[in-house]
């Protein structure tokens, strides 16, 4: 298990960005690399669903309704991973949740939430 700390969530306007910060403060390096990196959302009576994901090899993988306008990244010397999110719309409105992945084994934030309202 990996502890995951979320960050940067709030309120914003349509159109507008935000940028959420995941980082594993007790995890050393070469652990967190091998880790699948990614960022989940559930809406309100909604399920739960992968937004973008990022390999160790910084692979990267998107949900159609985030490409192109979501960025993942991550900095491996700093055990952290970004998601980049601009030109927001109210349906992306949603607890985000960091999510780290090692041969099946999951390890998840506490999450953070966003609300893209006007």
């Amino acid at each position: 298990q990996v502890l995951l700390v979320e960050s940067g969530g709030g309120l914003v306007q349509p159109g507008g960005s935000l940028r959420l910060t995941c980082r594993a403060p007790r995890t050393i390096t070469s652990v967190f690399n091998g880790h699948t990196m990614g960022w989940y959302r559930q809406a309100a009576g909604k399920q739960r669903e992968l937004v973008a994901s990022i390999t160790g090899g910084r692979i990267t993988k998107y949900a159609d309704s985030v490409n192109g306008r979501f960025t993942i990244s991550r900095d491996n010397s700093q055990k952290k991973v970004y998601l980049q999110m601009n030109s927001l719309r109210p349906e992306d409105t949603a607890i985000y949740y960091c999510n780290a992945n090692q041969n099946g084994v999951d390890s998840w934030g506490q999450g953070t939430q966003v609300t893209v309202s006007s």
